[in-house]
């Protein structure tokens, strides 16, 4: 058996990407396919920022968004103090 690893580089969007598209998602103008085709991502990517979105709506008009709001970005330091992008490894096994 081989073992390969190789580390991991995905693509990031913005704040202002998902939001946009995630709003596409909501009007349902297009399906979640046409949208993914349309913008290059995933459908299952788009499919989780729009339920984000929906979920995150109620906390925007309570006022509870400011504290989870600080609560998550404390998370996010934490997470990106860590040691750097994950490193993946694929296991291939290999017959005589």
């Amino acid at each position: 058996m081989r073992v390969e690893a190789f580390h991991a580089t995905r693509k990031r969007y913005s704040a202002d990407f998902k939001a946009k598209v995630a709003l596409e998602a909501i009007r349902g103008d297009l399906t979640l396919a046409e949208l993914a085709a349309k913008h290059g991502v995933r459908h299952t990517m788009i499919a989780s920022w729009k339920r984000q979105a929906i979920d995150g709506m109620a906390s925007t008009f309570s006022g509870a968004g400011d504290a989870a709001k600080a609560v998550s970005e404390s998370e996010v330091g934490k997470l990106a103090s860590g040691s750097g992008p994950g490193i993946h490894v694929r296991y291939r096994c290999e017959f005589p």
